[in-house]
């Protein structure tokens, strides 16, 4: 008698296949010789912004100090440490970060994700009905393919240098059935885009959170509106306007804001954060956090908490020095090297990313560019020895960036977003010199 495999869910058959990412990345990383092939794809911060010694100054405070944080070896709770909690408020408050007072938190808390701020994004598929998801066009490729995993349907609207452009959004909305707005369960906005670190204004912003009051109120129910501002921390261009929260313009209680410790700290540490109104939705949040196992490990909430109090600014002011430094570095590489075969270039003023769109040359997994960059042309003089390439530079295509329903897939094929976060600069020039190496032999 023949027995069937395991009887997966919807989600379970679709996660068993690797998203397009998840496979280019894993196939590279299993012959990635470090020191001699070149990653810009990885989203890792740089190991020389991570505090070693402070952190290993803070685990001994903290186990040293049980009084004020207890049991930080045990189960904490599904809300999060006590202290962290706390730390956060203060720390935006004190710095204050986009214009948040006391009074912010007066209708507003915060919960403490299980396992960084991915683990509250994904709480949220589970709480909220599926239906449509609104976000930005390139988009957050890792959680928009969750998403759609999970049975929603996202909708993306493209982005300028501003960020998501309301004016399109509005368009789109007033294009859908009264059964369709009814659909739509939250809009999703990365404050510093991930892949094309475009900043969002504080205009935008702020025209977001009135467009998306109005449709509340048009189909008689809140719906979220959720900021991801994983990078918002790591504005490191003064030029840049002083970014404002988006709980600022929020009257009607809908705007949440997803933050992270990991850019400014260390992604080890696993915390990330949510501010949002009380109520029945933050209440689910806190729950399914205790469902999965609790908040992050109560000892690394501790340390935050530690290193949130004592001298947090000067970490985060030296974590952006260095990364400007290498933003301004970089583009004089890339202007130098790809001049003209560079289209158009985001980035460069927050976080570590820069998003170049190529005049002509195709960057997609099945480009020359891209079998030139992986050593997979089948030409030994480009490849080099099968038992061992030539230096081989991984970089995140734009095809797996920009939604394949959406109204930027021919461009996406020119894109690319490439990190100068956690290759040293000696790696990333070398990495360039091949890009231009590899733009030429395509022409």
């Amino acid at each position: 008698m023949k027995i069937d495999d395991i009887r997966l869910s919807d989600y379970g058959k679709a996660s068993s296949i690797p998203a397009p990412v998840n496979q280019m990345m894993t196939d590279f990383a299993v012959g990635f010789r470090d020191g001699y092939d070149i990653n810009l794809g990885v989203g890792y911060v740089n190991e020389s912004t991570i505090p070693r010694l402070q952190i290993q100054t803070a685990c001994v405070a903290v186990l040293a100090n049980p009084q004020k944080y207890r049991a930080s070896l045990n189960y904490g709770g599904a809300q999060g440490s006590p202290n962290l909690i706390e730390s956060i408020k203060r720390y935006h408050i004190d710095n204050k970060i986009g214009g948040i007072t006391q009074d912010t938190f007066s209708s507003r808390e915060v919960v403490i994700g299980a396992n960084g701020a991915t683990s509250l994004l994904e709480s949220i598929t589970h709480l909220l009905p599926t239906g449509i998801v609104i976000t930005a066009d390139p988009m957050y490729y890792i959680y928009c393919n969750d998403l759609e995993r999970k049975g929603f349907s996202v909708i993306t609207i493209p982005e300028d240098n501003e960020g998501l452009q309301t004016e399109l959004l509005q368009q789109r909305l007033e294009a859908l059935s009264n059964s369709e707005k009814s659909a739509i369960q939250f809009l999703y906005v990365v404050t510093v885009n991930n892949p094309t670190c475009t900043i969002l204004s504080n205009n935008r912003k702020r025209e977001l959170v009135e467009i998306v009051t109005k449709l509340s109120r048009e189909v008689g129910h809140k719906i979220p509106l959720i900021f991801d501002n994983a990078y918002t921390e790591l504005v490191h261009d003064d030029t840049v306007e002083p970014l404002e929260s988006a709980s600022c313009y929020d009257e009607l209680g809908i705007v949440y804001e997803i933050g992270t410790l990991s850019k400014i700290l260390a992604p080890g540490l696993r915390i990330g954060y949510l501010i949002g109104p009380k109520g029945s939705f933050l209440n689910s949040i806190v729950q399914r956090t205790s469902d999965i196992g609790f908040s992050a490990p109560l000892i690394n909430q501790e340390i935050a908490s530690y290193l949130l109090d004592n001298g947090i600014e000067s970490q985060i002011e030296k974590v952006n020095s260095g990364y400007h430094q290498k933003s301004e570095q970089v583009k004089i590489w890339i202007d130098e090297l790809l001049g003209d075969n560079v289209q158009s270039i985001r980035g460069g003023s927050a976080g570590f990313y820069y998003y170049l769109t190529l005049t002509d040359t195709p960057t997609d997994s099945n480009s020359d560019f891209f079998k030139f960059l992986t050593r997979t042309t089948g030409h030994v003089d480009i490849d080099g020895p099968t038992n061992n390439p030539n230096p081989k530079v991984i970089y995140i295509p734009g095809e797996h960036c920009v939604h394949p329903n959406g109204e930027m897939v021919d461009v996406g094929k020119r894109q690319m977003r490439i990190s100068y976060g956690f290759e040293e600069l000696p790696h990333i020039h070398a990495a360039l010199k091949y890009m231009k190496a590899a733009i030429d032999s395509c022409d």
